[in-house]
This record gives C-alpha cells, structure tokens and sequence, in this order.
C-alpha cells in the first residue's frame, strides 16, 4: 500500500513539472501583444487640405432693442381733472388731433380776468390820451402850466405801461389754456395710457406716449477695437427676432464715447419700417461685413478642434500626425474658414475634418479614395 502511494505522488510531481515547462516555453514563444506593430491610419486626398492665402471680410455683430426715435409723452400742463380719454392703446393719431379732454374751469377763469384786465388798461389809456389832448389845447392858450401838461404825459405813460403788463398776464393766460389741450404732437400710435377718466391730475404728468414706427433705430455696442471700422451710412444686415427675412438698415450715428464702466461705443442703425412690420422693443441681432484687401493664411473651421481653450489642428507630416497649436483670428461663417495667425505654414496638410481616437506621432498615410481604409476612422460630429 505505501509502495501505491508514493508511486502516485511521484506521477502528480512529474506532471506538474511538465505542464510548468510547457507554460514557459509558450510565453517565451508568443511575444506580449504591446510590441505588435499598428497599422498606419489611412486618409484619403480629399480629407486632406492644404492652408491657402485669401481675404477674408471682417464681420462685426451686435445686438440690441429696436426703438422709435420719434416718440412723444403727452403731458399735462396744469392742476386738472382729466374729463375724458378718446384714445385707447393701438389707435392711430394725426398730429393736431384732440386725445380728449381736461377740466380747465381754473385756467379758463384766470384767463378771464386777465382779459378783464387789458379791457380796464385800455380804458385807462384811452382816459389819459384823451385828458392830455385836452390840456395840450390849453397849454397852447395859455391857460395851465406847463407842469400840469407833463404831469399828463406822465399819466398816459403809466396806463400805457399798465396796458402792455395786463397784455403780458392775459398772453400767459392765453398760453397756459393752449397747453392744456391734449392735442396729439405728432402721427403714430397710442402705445401706453398712462391716466384714466376721472383722475386728478398734477403738472408735468403723463397722459398717454405716442410712437412713430414709420422710422426705427437698433442699439448696440461694438468693441472698441473694431468700432474704428464703422461709419455712417455704412449698410448692416439686420435679423429681427420673430421675423424669418433678413432686413436691411443703415448706420445713423456713432456714440462719440465709451460707455462708463465698459469697453464698447452704442452704435445706432436706422431702418426703414414704411410698412410698420416691427415694433419698439422687438429684439434684433445686426451685422456689418468690412472688406479685406490683405491676403490672410486660412484653413477650413471644420480643421480647427478646440479643448480647454486651446485651438489646435492635425496634420500629416512624415506620414505621421503632428498636433499643431495655433492662433487664430478672423472667421468667415459664409465661407466655413478661420484665419491662422500663428502655428501653421501654408506647406503642412491639414486634415480637414475632425476624427475621434488621433494619437500625437501614429503613422498615417494617404490611400486613393476608392480604397479602403485598413483601419477605418469616423469623422465626429462638429461641435457648434
């Protein structure tokens, strides 16, 4: 039994001894599978591009509200209570036209007693021209002095003088009676009511704004770095929000300063509303194309991969990929092109679309375009 025991032990150790030796030489015959040799990625002509001089017009955009220039607050000029209103908000006014009514029993009982009193300055007039003719008579007989004649000189001057004051008082009166009317200044539309029938009302306050909309303006701010390129009259494409056509409008002026506390100038376009399709307040976006005369070294936006905000680029140098960090400066969003200022030669293919999973330094090479890649790549989706 001992002899048995032993013997199937011995057979277990010589087992093992051989299936250890044969793992060995296995490892030593298969090499690890890190020093396999990749195949070189394969890029068709057309994936690839080289960077080419061109021009490339600068495009300034701002944004900001349309407004109406021609807007008007009627206000009202006395201590009054508003009878009535004959305008709501959407009604169309003719400049001149009655909006409604004030109670102007006060202003029109100033107005007249100052009238009351030019009437009683005029008598008065009249009474010393009348008294001095006589006297004058009797001066030239002889019969007063003459003293008493210049003592009524002296009158018919004082009620003259009386006269033009009462004249002045009852012009002011006449004045303040016009005002008070709420008369329309100008054409448009009644955009806001601001009192109702009824209501007392105190100097100055605000009765109903109209709004002329046959004219409008867009405000916004340009950067100080490009508004040197800007001047009036200069055309600027204008996208209305809610509006599906692009408009057209011109600059009218341009803010002589910077606003406080940025680093921007209001810059102010005109458009042309004849129709009236916008309104006051409606939000728009402009955009002013300046043209270029220099030639600038450019490559598609597709090329261009942003990350951590830093712009860099591919290409294909030595049949490998080369990551290149560039600059950039002006884009062309018609064109799809971004100008390259610096990290790029116009000598060095591009590629001209993004793939995923490039590596710095894996070999690369161009096939023709009807091959097939042996290691196929996925352009990934151009982020906006």
């Amino acid at each position: 039994m001992r002899k048995r025991i032993w013997g199937v032990i011995g057979v277990a150790i010589i087992v093992l001894i051989g299936g250890s030796w044969y793992i060995a030489a296995q490892s030593k015959a298969t090499p690890p599978s890190k020093n396999i040799a990749r195949p070189a990625l394969e890029f068709t002509a057309q994936e690839l591009q080289l960077p080419r001089y061109e021009p490339m017009p600068l495009s300034i955009e701002f944004a900001g509200t349309l407004q109406a220039p021609k807007t008007a607050i009627v206000r009202a000029k006395a201590q009054a209570s508003l009878l009535r209103l004959d305008v709501a908000e959407g009604s169309r006014v003719q400049a001149g036209q009655s909006l409604g009514q004030l109670d102007l029993s006060s202003i029109l009982a100033l107005r007249n007693d100052r009238q009351a009193n030019v009437d009683a300055a005029r008598a008065q007039v009249a009474l010393a021209q009348k008294n001095l003719e006589s006297n004058q008579k009797l001066a030239d007989q002889n019969f007063i002095s003459p003293t008493a004649l210049q003592a009524q000189r002296t009158n018919l001057e004082s009620a003259t003088s009386a006269l033009k004051s009462a004249q002045a008082q009852l012009q002011q009166a006449e004045v303040s009676v016009r005002d008070a009317q709420l008369i329309a200044p100008i054409k448009g539309i009644v955009s806001k009511r601001h009192a109702l029938p009824g209501e007392k009302l105190t100097p100055e306050q605000a009765i109903v704004t109209i709004v002329d909309l046959e004219k409008l303006e867009l405000a916004g701010s340009v950067a100080l770095h490009e508004v040197s390129k800007l001047s009036p009259g200069q055309v600027v494409k204008v996208q209305v929000e809610g509006l599906l056509e692009t408009i057209e409008g011109k600059i009218a002026r341009i803010a002589p300063a910077a606003e406080a506390g940025t680093r921007s100038i209001n810059v102010y376009v005109l458009i042309d509303n004849a129709k009236e399709k916008l309104r006051a307040g409606q939000y728009a976006n402009a955009k002013v194309q300046v043209g270029d005369a220099t030639p600038r070294l450019t490559i598609p936006s597709s090329a261009l991969v942003s990350l951590s905000g830093q712009d860099y680029v591919w290409t294909l140098e030595n049949q490998k990929l080369v990551r290149r960090i560039v600059t950039i400066g002006r884009r062309d969003a018609a064109t799809g092109r971004v100008e390259v200022l610096t990290g790029l030669t116009p000598g060095v293919q591009v590629l001209g679309a993004r793939f995923d999973n490039l590596k710095e330094g894996a070999a690369a090479k161009i096939v023709p375009a009807k091959s097939s890649a042996a290691t196929p790549l996925t352009p990934a989706p151009i982020k906006p």
